[in-house]
């Protein structure tokens, strides 16, 4: 039953005197309706506090002018610039942003992707491309679009909007090797499900395989993205014999752990120990010493993101993938090994 205190379409229309028509195009399409009459429907729109009907406009439009976004995770700020910028482009373009955070589980994300679905996704933002390809069956049968970021790859199963994360690392320890530096360390994060990490983790094997260093001297540990994790993790690296005179993070957090840790044993950075990371959050500028970093552009791409996704929402057109590029961020963490 209609209850009768809440304000509908057509005592919007009778108080401004409009059609119901004239009143759903001022709130769907304001610029094919005239100034003086728009402005007289949404001032009876305030007064009679009116909200349009979502689940009718959806049933309407076949459209329910939502867009679901799963990330990693929310206990950092790995991806928040990003999802910033992707919210302000939904925004943009009148939709609402439904976020959910896997926790780096391939199983809780899956049930993620259902969810959104079943809950009328017009389409998805996925970080990576590490999920088990009935999932990709389940959105394409569905015609949900969807785009991968935080990752690129040459493969056209996908739209990807993001960088090369194998080649990023690749960059930052080629630095790292051309500096002098030959006991080398790496503090990952975990690689199981998480396309980004094994790819930075091939990334630093790849420059050490072509400067000629023997890669099987690279202690990698695996880690979850905390700072307590990373300087553990660096705690560990330290007690080897020889220990590492530069220790490559797969993150900025877990560098930033690395560093206090570090510090808190005696250790001066860079002066006996060089650490980078990778991603450029903010904390990479006011840690002291200052973190050496490859830098993500997170805003660019969750700006691309959002608009291949309304770009294929409108035309149902294939997404062109988007590869954005990244660089070292030279800073005060990173320099030539000690002299024995």
């Amino acid at each position: 039953m209609k209850n009768p205190s809440v304000p509908t379409l057509e005592d919007v229309a009778r108080e401004a005197n409009v059609s119901t028509a004239t009143v759903s195009r001022c709130l769907n399409s304001p610029e094919k309706v005239v100034e003086k009459t728009r402005e007289r429907v949404l001032a009876s729109v305030s007064r009679l506090g009116y909200s349009p009907n979502f689940g009718a406009r959806a049933l309407a439009a076949k459209r329910t002018d939502t867009i679901g976004a799963i990330i990693p995770t929310m206990e950092n700020a790995i991806f928040a610039r990003g999802l910033q910028a992707f919210q302000e482009v939904v925004s943009e373009n009148g939709a609402t942003l439904l976020v959910a955070s896997s926790a780096y589980r391939q199983d809780l994300e899956e049930t993620q992707i259902r969810n959104l679905v079943a809950r009328g996704a017009d389409a998805l933002l996925l970080i990576g491309d590490d999920r088990d390809d009935k999932i990709y069956e389940f959105l394409s049968n569905r015609g949900i679009p969807y785009v991968v970021a935080w990752s690129y790859r040459d493969d056209d199963n996908h739209c990807f909007v993001g960088f090369d994360n194998r080649s990023a690392a690749k960059e930052m320890a080629a630095k790292i090797i051309e500096l002098g530096h030959t006991r080398i360390g790496m503090i990952a994060g975990l690689t199981r499900n998480n396309d980004r990490a094994r790819d930075r983790v091939l990334g630093v094997k790849d420059a050490i395989t072509e400067h000629g260093l023997n890669v099987d001297d690279l202690h990698v540990i695996e880690a979850e993205y905390s700072f307590a994790e990373g300087g553990n993790a660096v705690e560990h690296l330290l007690s080897l014999a020889p220990r590492p005179t530069a220790i490559v993070c797969g993150n900025d957090i877990l560098a930033v752990g690395a560093m206090k840790r570090a510090r808190s044993l005696g250790i001066q950075i860079p002066d006996q120990l060089s650490i980078t990371g990778f991603d450029d959050i903010e904390v990479c500028s006011v840690v002291e010493p200052s973190l050496t970093t490859i830098h993500v552009p997170h805003r660019n791409m969750g700006k691309t993101a959002a608009k291949s996704l309304f770009a294929m929402m409108e035309s149902e057109a294939i997404c062109a993938s988007s590869h954005l590029e990244t660089y070292v961020v030279e800073r005060q963490s990173l320099a030539a090994p000690p002299k024995s």
